[in-house]
C-alpha cells in the first residue's frame, strides 16, 4: 500500500517547501501539476524547478499541462449584455481549467495499484496525517476536518471548518474532481439517494484534527496577483477591491473572502476578525522549525 499526495502548482515555493517537509514521513509520492497558463487563460511561465527540492527529487511526480481544456466557452463580441453572459463565461471558463489542471495527475493514479492510498488537495491544505492509519480504514472515504489560517501561519479564522482533504482508495477512485467535489456531510444509511450519487456517501471516515488550511499566506500584492490569476479572477476584478483595500484588510487580521456565503451572495469583504494563536496549533515541522518561516508568523 502507498499513499499518492496531488496538489496543483502555482508559484507557492515557501508552501510547497513546508507542505513536502510535513508530509514526507507519510507519503510515498508526491504528485503535482503546474500549467503552462493560469486560470484566467493567460500564460504563464513554469516556476516548478527540482532543483530547490532534490530531498524529495525520488518521490515527486511533476505534471506540466500544455493544453488547455477542450470544452472553453468562446468569448463572443455581442456577450456584454444585461445578463453578463461575457462574464459568465469568464467565470466558467476559470472553473474548467483549475478542474482540469487538477484532473491531469489520473495519468499518474491510472496506474497504481487498487489499494493505494489517493489524497486530493490544494498545495495550501496540509492533512494531518499522525491522526489516521490509512492501513485500518475501512471506510470508502476520508476526508479531513481542518483549521483555516489566513496571512501569517497562526492567524487563525475561528469558528470555521475547512474539508480540503480528501482520500479513497485506487479502487473506489472515479477521478481527481469527482474527490475534491465530494460533500462533507455524512449521509444517513437509509438515505437512499446515497446510493446513485456522486456526491453523497455515508461510508465516510472523517478526521477531526485533520489538518491545517494555510490559505493567503503571502504579502497583499501577492494576494492581489493570486486573485487575479485564480479560478475567481473575474468576481475578484468586479469586487473593486484594490491593493491599498487588501493591504488594509490584512493590516486590521480581517478576513478578505466570506466563506460563509454561498454561490449567489457577495463573498468579497468581511467583518470576520483572525486570532494569533501560538505554535502548539501547528504541524510538527513548523514548530521545530519556526525561525525557517519566522516572517510568516504572528509574533
Amino acid at each position: 500500500m502507498k499513499i499518492y499526495d496531488c496538489f496543483m502548482f502555482f508559484d507557492e515555493e515557501m508552501l510547497l517547501d513546508l507542505r513536502l517537509n510535513i508530509m514526507d514521513k507519510y507519503v510515498d509520492k508526491f504528485v503535482i501539476t503546474e500549467a503552462t497558463y493560469s486560470h484566467n487563460g493567460e500564460p504563464k511561465r513554469l516556476i516548478f524547478d527540482i532543483n530547490k527540492f532534490t530531498k524529495f527529487k525520488g518521490k515527486i511526480i511533476y505534471i506540466v499541462v500544455d493544453n488547455q481544456p477542450p470544452n472553453l466557452h468562446v468569448i463572443n463580441d455581442n456577450d456584454n449584455d444585461k445578463k453578463d453572459t461575457r462574464g459568465q463565461k469568464l467565470v466558467l471558463n476559470g472553473y474548467k481549467r483549475d478542474n482540469y489542471q487538477r484532473q491531469m495527475a489520473q495519468q499518474v493514479l491510472d496506474k497504481i495499484d487498487p489499494d493505494d492510498w489517493i489524497i486530493i488537495n490544494d498545495i495550501d491544505e496540509i492533512p494531518n496525517l499522525k491522526k489516521i492509519n490509512f492501513k485500518n480504514i475501512k471506510n470508502k472515504l476520508v476526508l479531513f476536518k481542518q483549521q483555516m489560517f489566513y496571512y501569517k501561519f497562526n492567524l487563525l479564522y475561528p469558528s470555521t471548518a475547512w474539508f480540503g482533504s480528501k482520500a479513497c482508495r485506487k479502487k473506489n477512485f472515479l477521478s481527481p474532481q469527482w474527490l475534491r467535489n465530494i460533500r462533507q456531510k455524512k449521509y444517513p444509511i437509509w438515505r437512499l439517494d446515497t446510493l446513485l450519487s456522486k456526491k453523497k456517501y455515508n461510508d465516510i471516515f472523517i478526521v477531526k484534527d485533520g489538518g491545517w488550511h494555510f490559505t493567503n499566506i503571502k504579502s497583499p500584492e501577492d494576494i492581489e496577483k493570486k486573485f487575479l490569476n485564480y479560478t475567481h479572477h473575474y468576481e475578484f476584478k468586479l469586487s473593486g477591491l484594490k491593493l491599498e483595500d487588501l493591504r488594509k484588510i490584512v493590516k486590521e487580521k480581517k478576513i478578505i473572502y466570506d466563506h460563509s456565503q454561498d454561490r449567489t451572495g457577495y463573498k468579497w469583504g468581511s467583518n470576520a476578525t483572525l486570532d494569533t494563536v501560538g505554535l502548539s496549533e501547528m504541524p510538527d515541522y513548523l514548530k521545530e522549525n519556526y525561525q525557517k518561516y519566522n516572517s510568516w508568523l504572528d509574533i
